[in-house]
C-alpha cells in the first residue's frame, strides 16, 4: 500500500542492562503515569526531547525490569551526593507524588533484601553455634527467628536447645500470630549487631575442613600430590584433612536405599564412566542395587566403551560425588565420611 510503513515489533526488554540512561528514566516516568506530569517540569528541554524520544521507541518492558528501575531509582534518591537521605526522607518524598500503595510496596522492597540477607546468614550458622546464642533469649523471640529461618534448619536448631525450652519456643509458634514490622525490625537490629557481628571471631570454619572441600575438587593425580607433599610437612595435618575428605569410593558406605536413590539422580554415561574406575567391590555394590538387566546393560556398555582417559573418569566420578552431596544436603540420603565418627548402628 502507498505511503504505508512495515512496523516490526520490538522483543520485550527482560534485562536492565540492556536500557541506557533516557530509557530507564522512560520507564521511571511511565510506569509513575499521566498523574505525575509536574515531574517532567524539572527537566530542561534536551532531556526533555531525549527522554521522550527513547518513550517512543521504548516498546514493551517487563515488569521485572520496571520493578528494579524503580527500587534504583529510590534506592539512588535516598544516597546520592550531599543530599541528606534516609529511610524515612525517601518514602515522605515518593508519597508527595506516588499512591500510598506504590510507595508501601517499593519502600517493603528497598528494607526487604535487608532481612531477607539476615535470615540467609542465619540458615548458614552451625545450628549449635545459633542454638546456643537462642536458649538466652525469650522464646518469643526464639519462635520468631525459627519461624524466618528454613524449616530443615530450625528443626535441627530446635533439637539442640534445651528440651524443655525448645518446646515452649514451639508452643509459641504455634499460637504466633503475623508480627509486626517494628517488632522484626528490633530483632534483626538485635541479631545483626549482638550475634552476627560477633560470629567471625567466634565460629570461624576449621581450616582443614576448608581444604578437605578444595582437595575434594583435584583430580585423583592432583590431590596425590598435594596430600603426598603436605605428608613430608606436617603427617598429622595430611591424615586430618584425608579424614574430613568424601572421596568417590566412600559411595561404598552408603546404604543399599542410599544406593538406589543415587542411582536414580545420575545419568547413566556418567555412571558408566565413574565406574569404570572403581574398585571392584564398589562396581559390585551398584551392580547388585540394580535389576539383573540393567546390571547387564550397564557391564556391557562400560565394556563397550574401550580405553577412558584417567581425566574423564576423575570427572565422572567428582560429578557424581557431587549428586551425592546435594541429595545429602537435601535429607534424601547419609553420607558417611572417612572419619570413623559417623558409624551407624542399625
Amino acid at each position: 500500500m502507498s505511503g504505508a510503513r512495515m512496523v516490526t515489533k520490538k522483543p520485550a526488554v527482560d534485562d536492565v542492562r540492556k536500557l541506557t540512561g533516557p530509557e530507564k528514566a522512560a520507564v521511571v516516568l511511565l510506569s509513575l503515569g499521566e498523574d505525575h506530569t509536574k515531574l517532567w517540569q524539572g527537566l530542561d528541554e534536551d532531556e526533555i526531547k531525549e527522554i521522550s524520544q527513547a518513550m517512543a521507541g521504548l516498546g514493551t518492558v517487563s515488569a521485572q525490569v520496571v520493578e528494579e528501575l524503580l527500587v534504583e531509582f529510590v534506592s539512588g534518591m535516598s544516597g546520592s551526593g550531599s543530599v541528606m537521605g534516609s529511610y524515612e526522607q525517601t518514602q515522605k518524598l515518593l508519597a508527595s507524588f506516588m499512591p500510598g500503595d506504590r510507595v508501601d510496596a517499593l519502600m517493603e522492597e528497598i528494607r526487604g533484601p535487608a532481612g531477607r540477607t539476615m535470615w540467609d546468614k542465619l540458615g548458614n550458622v552451625n545450628e549449635a553455634v545459633l542454638a546456643n546464642y537462642l536458649k538466652n533469649e525469650y522464646p518469643q523471640t526464639v519462635a520468631v527467628v525459627l519461624s524466618k529461618i528454613r524449616p530443615d534448619h530450625a528443626s535441627r536448631v530446635l533439637t539442640s536447645l534445651p528440651e524443655d525450652f525448645a518446646l515452649e519456643c514451639v508452643q509459641r509458634m504455634l499460637r504466633m500470630e503475623p508480627v509486626q514490622r517494628d517488632i522484626l525490625d528490633k530483632i534483626e537490629q538485635t541479631l545483626r549487631t549482638e550475634f552476627m557481628s560477633n560470629l567471625a571471631r567466634t565460629s570461624k570454619r576449621d581450616s582443614h575442613e576448608l581444604m578437605a572441600d578444595i582437595f575434594n575438587s583435584f583430580d585423583r593425580q592432583t590431590e596425590a600430590r598435594f596430600i603426598g607433599a603436605l605428608e613430608e610437612r606436617n603427617r598429622e595435618a595430611a591424615e586430618r584433612i584425608r579424614a574430613l575428605m568424601f572421596v568417590f569410593e566412600d559411595l561404598s558406605k552408603l546404604d543399599p536405599g542410599g544406593i538406589q536413590t543415587l542411582l536414580r539422580a545420575v545419568e547413566k554415561d556418567s555412571l558408566g564412566l565413574a565406574l569404570k574406575g572403581a574398585s571392584e567391590s564398589l562396581r559390585e555394590l551398584f551392580f547388585s542395587n540394580m535389576s539383573e538387566r540393567a546390571a547387564k546393560i550397564m557391564r556391557e556398555d562400560m565394556e563397550s566403551m574401550g580405553p577412558v582417559r584417567l581425566k574423564d573418569v576423575d570427572q565422572a566420578q567428582m560429578a557424581m560425588v557431587q549428586v551425592a552431596k546435594d541429595l545429602a544436603a537435601k535429607g534424601e540420603i547419609m553420607l558417611v565420611g572417612q572419619g570413623g565418627d559417623d558409624e551407624l548402628i542399625y
